[in-house]
């Protein structure tokens, strides 16, 4: 059997998606793995030898692996990459894309995506890559595998898997770069990689922004049981989800997908991949869901997604916890995905009351947007020219 060609990865991100895909690729044959990341424990415990990760398995098992670099200098471990995968949050994206522009190599095609493709991941990358066609840019609708109880550069603890995986690439790559993409992303996961025709479907596809932004608003909003009230407990995401998030969910749903049957119409595109959000889900996660029939069932029955905890630091009153105003869930869903929905909404005016009542509260409550998608969103969308 021919040895298969080498392939260099860099993940961009020392967190739980950074650690659980970085395990998983180095069980692969002639697959090199450098971390780019500015997480001191996971530097330093390299720079010592001693960053064997360990991934602990849904049934008990557990695999092994170390990296082969991790740096937080993007010319150290880039220099000759074949593929990034950007892990980190979507505020802080810009920055790492930044940081690799000058160190990708420019000789070859280096595939450039992020994983969770969301936010308007391709609009940025178009952006900062502008001059670099060897920059290949593409994303994948979600993460996949969920993955929590990380403790850097020493385990990571995997969830559920997704059965099938969905990329698209930026509208400017050609079917020889996409196709290649193809091959290399079903090289390195085990489920089935669908390649989309438009990366709007990853825009578009329900999840985190609208996911978070509903739990947010159902737990600790202004009709919520524990608005301006501490938890005396250290709530779950979706364990913990209420009545009220499940509503909101649902009627944000219905939102965004009158959204994608506007941009459907204006720029004869098809979204038909875009699902609803409990198909999205179910499809997703099969027999690990006990209770499919209602949005609210998806969500507490669900076993990829038991013990999800939400950001939760001490209460300023000393009693209880509550949500981390700081957290990713306030600072890349609300801000870099919601607000690009409410923009997209606004622009095509297409009405959402629910998604923009839940956005308005959220950046009240989080004391403003600081940088938002709406930062490198296209002036000019949806002008046909933009499509992405």
């Amino acid at each position: 059997m021919t040895a298969p060609s080498p392939l260099h990865v860099v993940i961009c991100g020392g967190g739980k998606t950074g650690h659980l895909n970085a395990v998983l690729f180095k069980q692969l044959p002639g697959v090199k793995v450098s971390i780019l990341t500015g997480s001191k424990p996971l530097i330093d415990r390299h720079r010592k030898g001693d960053c064997r990760i360990t991934a602990q398995l849904p049934d008990g098992g557990q695999i092994t692996a170390a990296p082969d670099a991790v740096s937080d200098d993007a010319v150290e471990v880039a220099a000759d990459a074949d593929l990034v995968i950007v892990t980190v949050p979507a505020h802080v994206r810009e920055a790492v894309l930044q940081s690799l522009r000058p160190a990708l190599p420019t000789d070859k095609p280096v595939y450039v995506g992020a994983i969770p493709g969301f936010c308007g991941f391709d609009w940025l990358a178009e952006k900062v890559f502008a001059g670099q066609p060897n920059v290949v840019i593409w994303g994948m609708k979600d993460v996949p595998h969920t993955a929590f109880e990380l403790a850097p550069g020493v385990s990571i603890r995997m969830g559920g898997a997704k059965s099938r995986l969905h990329i698209a690439a930026h509208a400017r790559e050609t079917d020889e770069n996409r196709q290649n993409l193809h091959t290399i992303l079903q090289r390195l996961y085990d489920a089935p990689v669908d390649l989309l025709d438009n990366y709007l479907e990853i825009t578009l596809t329900p999840g985190n922004p609208i996911m978070h932004s509903s739990a947010i608003y159902g737990l600790i909003g202004p009709y919520a049981q524990w608005h301006q009230r501490p938890f005396n407990w250290r709530v779950c995401w979706w364990t913990d989800s209420t009545e009220l998030s499940a509503y909101f969910l649902e009627r944000s749903d219905e939102e965004s997908r009158a959204l994608c049957r506007a941009i459907e119409g204006r720029l004869k595109v098809d979204l038909s991949s875009v699902d609803p959000l409990k198909k999205e889900i179910t499809d997703a996660y099969g027999d690990q869901i006990r209770d499919p029939h209602t949005m609210l069932g998806v969500l507490r029955t669900n076993r990829a997604y038991e013990a999800i905890e939400a950001p939760l630091v001490p209460a300023a009153s000393g009693d209880g916890y509550e949500i981390d105003r700081e957290s990713r869930a306030f600072h890349e869903d609300i801000a870099f995905g919601l607000a690009l929905l409410v923009e997209m909404g606004r622009r095509l005016s297409v009405p959402m009351p629910h998604i923009e009542e839940i956005f308005g509260w959220c950046v009240a409550h989080m004391g403003g947007l600081r940088k938002s998608a709406l930062d490198y969103f296209p002036e000019h969308w949806p002008a046909e020219r933009s499509i992405a």
